[in-house]
């Protein structure tokens, strides 16, 4: 064994733990043996076969497009830029069959996106490595905020990124990494000689990049590889390669009129999701004590209603309360048809993101309604997305935007940036939407900070689809941001997230709705808190409206037996009205929908809140119930 290696770990045992990964990576089998042996005894030989160039790259003054041009004066290095490549340096060249022409490449930086400013800063010769490998100016041993900068903008063109598909929801967050020296410096083509993939190594818990060629190299040939792999749409494969090559997409209409019946038939298949049989509502004597069978532990903690028991037997029950996702309504409606459930087929049409931007736009058109902050699915709605953002940049406009997961809650993997690089590489990670960041939120003076961010949330209770019977929850519920409200320090979570229940270190600002109303009408004297209330009832009712405007799966299903409660997080964002008053408007705008949410804090300051819910949703009781008809 080469350099004293013990021998490699069995070969078969590597396959069963790394076979999928190197499956889905199309990483040929030929290399597998030779990769393992590298992986076990930290080979890193690439050096032997290939070497990094510096070449000069005159720029040409012919007419070429005056805003590349101008986009090239914006690099750190204008002028003659020096750019680097890797060649096929060994004599003999290399041939795509030899089992040896496998190649591990390290990794520089690895680390979750909130933590990249802090590193630099403090992880010592982190700055001065990357600011190298970038090609930004950095003079000095201390870090300094500008050349901070520089990297964080700059890292969008070298970061890659991979997930674990293991443990809590915040360690599956994208981990993005950078390649060292050698693996940065590999450029693009369409056409490229090789391949790369990330491989973690679990018995070292190692990441590491594995190069191998598509095909037979001279000596002195360019080692490329394709910087959009897998993406054959030649509109999309511009738009995902504009990190590296400029262009615009602004002949691209950004109008995104609601997909069609067949995405949301795929989106029904997907969740495996079977639609109920039509049924008659079920009817019960007025007196009648219902059987709930729950896996809420705050529903058996606080729901005391005389007209409830609960039952450990799911079969014997009249209500199934849950927190998991009912997937088999046909069976339901064919089996039990007079059990009411806590749940409608196909309510991710509310909550889940990039479904709620697509239904809203039945209440606004193309651009969506008022109440919903301009929102594109980066998978899908990529090229309306930057020739929007591009106009809005030609304009003078603000361009702050905030990407979220389609699917993850409390501010998990969620960016706020007005970098447009940033955004089409963050793409590549989970799904995500891309929402226009308020820009000019409603602030609330807190003595302590100042004027913070805060969102509100109401509980809504979905009675029924047809006929449409919402109601809303009297209480709702604040949550502020801990510092001072301003359009900068974009990765500073305490200035621009209000989520703060989550993180024992942060302090968590409480303000009852009963403080609140009195201390927001004293701050905005012009707008009574009832009459803001009612716009934003008024968007409620558009929302539910619109998601159930058709029938399933192109919106929520109308089953007799379903019930529900979602929660609503929104804020409020300031607009002027039309001419001719022209006046300051609070515009409510929907963040989220949320099902079955946290209501720890509902049961501790309202005791009755689980038997008001109850009495409203499944025994048709409003009167003194705490809840509002909204439509």
């Amino acid at each position: 064994m080469e350099g004293g290696c013990e021998a490699s770990e069995d070969y078969e045992a590597f396959v069963a733990l790394h076979g999928p990964a190197l499956r889905a990576s199309a990483i040929p089998e030929r290399y597998w043996g030779r990769l393992l042996h590298k992986l076990h005894c930290e080979i890193f030989d690439a050096g032997e076969m290939f070497g990094i160039m510096q070449v000069e790259e005159v720029e040409e003054d012919e007419d070429g497009d005056d805003e590349m041009q101008e986009e090239l004066k914006k690099k750190p290095n204008p002028g003659n830029e020096l750019c680097y490549k890797v060649i096929v340096t060994n004599e003999n060249g290399l041939r795509a069959d030899d089992p040896n022409s496998i190649f591990l490449i390290d990794h520089a930086w690895t680390y979750r996106v909130e933590h990249a400013r802090q590193q630099l800063l403090q992880v010592p010769g982190l700055l001065h490595r990357m600011a190298n490998l970038m090609g930004i100016e950095f003079h000095g041993e201390i870090p300094d905020d500008g050349s901070v900068e520089l990297v964080l903008e700059e890292m969008w063109k070298y970061n890659q990124t991979y997930q674990l598909s293991q443990g809590t929801a915040e360690e599956k967050v994208p981990v993005w990494y950078i390649m060292d020296e050698f693996g940065s410096r590999i450029q693009h083509s369409d056409d490229p000689s090789f391949a790369t993939a990330p491989l973690f190594y679990m018995p070292q818990q190692i990441a590491y990049t594995v190069l191998w060629p598509l095909r037979d190299l001279e000596t002195g040939e360019e080692v490329t590889r394709d910087f959009a792999y897998g993406e054959m749409d030649q509109l999309v494969r511009k738009c995902v390669l504009l990190p590296w090559v400029p262009a615009d997409v602004l002949d691209v209409s950004c109008s995104t009129p609601e997909p069609s019946e067949e995405h949301y038939q795929a989106i029904l298949e997907e969740n495996k999701e079977k639609l109920p049989i039509g049924i008659s509502p079920p009817v019960y004597p007025k007196s009648h004590v219902f059987r709930v069978y729950t896996d809420l532990q705050q529903v058996l903690n606080n729901l005391k209603h005389p007209q409830f028991q609960f039952t450990t037997l799911e079969a014997e029950a009249d209500i199934l309360y849950n927190f998991s996702h009912f997937k088999d309504y046909r069976k339901f409606s064919e089996e039990r048809p007079h059990v009411m459930l806590n749940q409608f087929p196909c309510e991710n049409l509310l909550t889940v993101k990039d479904c709620l931007a697509s239904i809203s736009r039945r209440a606004g058109g193309p651009e969506g309604p008022q109440w919903l902050p301009r929102t594109f699915n980066l998978r899908t709605e990529l090229p309306q997305f930057i020739s929007y953002f591009q106009q809005r940049e030609r304009r003078g406009e603000d361009n702050h935007w905030i990407c979220k997961p389609w699917n993850l809650a409390r501010s998990l993997d969620t960016h706020v940036t007005n970098s447009l690089h940033h955004i089409i590489r963050l793409r590549e990670s989970a799904p995500k939407v891309v929402s226009k960041y308020i820009e000019s939120p409603v602030l609330f003076h807190r003595e302590d900070v100042g004027m913070v961010k805060f969102d509100i949330r109401y509980i809504v209770l979905l009675r029924s689809v047809r006929p449409l019977r919402l109601y809303t929850y009297d209480v709702f519920w604040l949550r502020f941001s801990n510092r001072a409200f301003a359009l900068n320090d974009l990765d500073d979570y305490e200035k621009h997230f209000t989520v703060m229940n989550y993180n024992p270190d942060v302090p968590l600002k409480q303000v009852h709705y009963n403080e609140f109303i009195p201390l927001f009408e004293k701050q905005y004297p012009e707008y009574p808190w009832q009459s803001v209330q009612a716009d934003i009832f008024k968007a409620f009712a558009e929302l539910f409206q619109a998601a159930t405007a058709k029938p399933a799966p192109l919106g929520v299903c109308d089953y007799p037996s379903s019930r529900a409660m979602y929660a609503i997080d929104l804020m409020l964002k300031w607009e002027h009205s039309p001419p001719p008053n022209g006046k300051k408007v609070m515009q409510p705008q929907i963040l989220e929908v949320n099902f079955n949410p946290d209501c720890e804090r509902a049961c501790k300051y309202h005791p009755t809140f689980f038997n008001d819910i109850f009495s409203a949703l499944f025994l048709d009781e409003t009167k003194n119930c705490h809840v509002t008809c909204i439509v």
